[in-house]
């Protein structure tokens, strides 16, 4: 084990693998923490189905397979996304998760219809464009995982810049505005830096399973604290794990995929975290309520001792008398 540790490590390729993995599940798991707190989970579950149009247009517009264009295209499209379900939010009486599963479901369909095209074009065969449904992180090479890495850290840096506004506006988004934030700008802003982390992370995670990366992360760390900031470090912590493990678990044996095998890590802690979180846990719960038994047990017992030693003191002056 202790060798093939080594090795991977010392693999050029690997170790761009393993950093653009562990950066992808950090900013996830930062700005995850966010959108779970404002009831917005299925947001990136929208967001990562949404983008996958804007990438079969890319390639279409461009026909080359560049990250960069990738991105563009994708950022579009997720943008478009959020617009739409704001607005038919907005305008109908038609809520939030219905939108969602509108738009999701819309795009979607799409972007299989573009993806369809595209495998039977004459390029598309050398496209790989379908591994954005579940993602390939041993396909990027150099240049994707530092374009990966630089739009984590500047997520990263933004979610530490605005973290008191993200803050207010988790919890106390009319506070927020009656103290003159620009409440909906930042709901917007906040909308766009999802769509850039769930574009970021198609290639690694897919489509399909980029929600989950989003995600998992936040309710895992949600177990352990109740405090904001440590909640948000945490879960950027646990998504850097995930990224960790499912790179290392990926290299144990051939063709085994990393994207899924880091969903699969972040819902390992998951379950870690419902079974043994400190205050929240399961084992926790289990421990408070044998506690509490043993509490009324014992005080049930001394009640009823209270009362024999009483009762004979009582017989006993009686047989004096």
């Amino acid at each position: 084990m202790l060798d093939y540790i080594i090795a991977l490590l010392s693999d050029p390729n690997a170790q761009w693998i393993l950093l653009g993995s562990m950066l992808l599940g950090l900013s996830s798991g930062v700005l995850g923490s966010f959108a779970y707190l404002r009831k917005q989970s299925l947001m990136g579950d929208a967001l990562a189905h949404a983008a996958l149009p804007g990438v079969c247009i890319a390639f279409m517009l461009t026909g080359s397979k560049s990250i960069f264009f990738f991105l563009l295209g994708a950022a579009a499209a997720g943008l478009i996304a959020t617009f739409g379900i704001g607005y038919v939010t907005r305008n109908s009486r038609i809520k939030q998760d219905t939108a969602l599963g509108i738009v999701l479901s819309v795009f979607f369909g799409i972007g299989i219809v573009l993806l369809t095209k595209i495998q039977h074009s004459g390029s598309g065969n050398q496209s790989g464009l379908d591994k954005f449904l579940f993602g390939q992180a041993a396909s990027m090479v150099q240049t994707d995982v530092i374009t990966m890495a630089v739009v984590a850290l500047v997520l990263v840096l933004i979610c530490w810049a605005l973290f008191k506004e993200f803050k207010l506006l988790s919890f106390d988004a009319g506070f927020a505005k009656g103290i003159g934030l620009p409440v909906a700008a930042l709901e917007q802003f906040m909308m766009f830096l999802i769509v850039v982390a769930v574009v970021v992370g198609i290639q690694a995670v897919g489509v399909v399973l980029m929600s989950a990366l989003l995600i998992t992360p936040a309710v895992s760390a949600r177990y352990w604290t109740e405090r904001l900031g440590v909640m948000v470090v945490l879960s950027g912590i646990f998504g850097a794990i995930s990224g960790l493990v499912g790179t290392f678990v990926s290299g144990l044996g051939s063709n085994l995929p990393t994207g899924p095998l880091s969903v699969l890590a972040a819902t390992a802690l998951f379950v870690i975290s419902v079974l043994f979180a400190p205050r929240r846990g399961l084992a926790a719960k289990l421990l408070e309520r044998l506690a509490v038994k043993r509490s009324v047990l014992g005080e049930l017992r001394s009640r009823a001792e209270r009362v024999t030693v009483h009762s004979s003191g009582g017989a006993r002056e009686e047989g004096r008398l």
